[in-house]
């Protein structure tokens, strides 16, 4: 089992990666952040070192995936490699701080590593305002996390938003946590795990908790994980299409969602596995 967690700078991922592996006795396989030789330059220069960051990223997550495959261990990593190359280094090239030449050779990297890896069992995405970002980058205080400004992590959350929308990998679980403390509260916890095991024990949605709401996304992906072209990974790329229906208990829901299938495979035919997304979201 691989269980990934996607966010942006300052979401949680570090925290509840540690907290899902000691729940499920788990292997965490952490962002290479304390070993990074590049990452306090870059925050200082980000324009001469954003190149040489995102290619240590690049390695090292790639590293990892293939460890995964090769030991069959469950696991549970903090961040995914799709982050890095559709949300990261685009980013980067955006705003002027990485060239052309630069990112095209870093994406033909990314697209020749991705035919040799395969995508996480669950991905949960960690969605935050940027004040709470802000907040948890402060409590957390790392040194060379103190030259990020609010409207590098604006256009981040937005590439977020974008590729999270987009995503057809497999299963996606949506939590937001400026109104989910798991980090100091138990229950909110075990809101999420109770979460994550309707999905990888193949629960029935009824058995999902109350506070998050199911969803179904059929999208028909391009063959780069991001429902677009092959260097549009802007958040312009694609529209979200998630159905927004909350969970409502037994009969009405059953009923609901009977009618909901038949009318999706009236309009796009039999549904393949591999094109479904569940989405599980957090219930406003």
């Amino acid at each position: 089992m691989h269980i990934a967690i996607a966010g942006n700078i300052g979401a949680g991922k570090t925290t509840l990666t540690q907290l899902l592996a000691k729940h499920y006795k788990w292997e965490q396989l952490q962002e290479a952040v304390d070993n990074n030789p590049y990452l306090f330059d870059f925050y200082k220069d980000m324009q001469r070192w954003s190149f040489n960051l995102q290619i240590f990223f690049l390695n090292s997550r790639f590293e990892q995936l293939v460890e995964i495959r090769q030991s069959g261990r469950s696991v549970i990593q903090d961040r995914t490699i799709y982050e890095d190359a559709h949300i990261f280094a685009p980013n980067l090239h955006a705003m002027g701080l990485m060239t052309t030449r630069d990112f095209e050779n870093y994406y033909r990297l990314f697209k020749n590593m991705e035919r040799s890896i395969a995508p996480p069992d669950l991905l949960i995405y960690l969605r935050s305002s940027i004040p709470n970002l802000v907040k948890q980058i402060g409590e957390r205080g790392r040194d060379y996390e103190n030259g990020i400004s609010i409207e590098y992590l604006k256009r981040l959350h937005e590439r977020y938003e974008a590729w999270i929308g987009a995503y057809d990998k497999g299963k996606v679980l949506i939590i937001d946590v400026d109104d989910n403390a798991f980090h100091t509260s138990p229950e909110d916890l075990g809101k999420i795990i109770r979460a994550i095991d309707a999905e990888i024990h193949g629960l029935f949605p009824d058995e999902t908790p109350a506070h998050l709401k199911h969803a179904v996304k059929s999208k028909a992906g391009n063959g780069n994980g991001n429902g677009r072209g092959k260097h549009d990974h802007g958040p312009k790329g694609g529209k979200k299409t998630t159905a927004k229906a909350p969970v409502k208990a037994s009969a009405k829901k059953s009923a609901s969602s009977g009618k909901s299938a038949k009318h999706a495979a009236k309009k796009h035919g039999p549904a393949k596995a591999s094109s479904h997304k569940k989405v599980l979201a957090k219930r406003r």
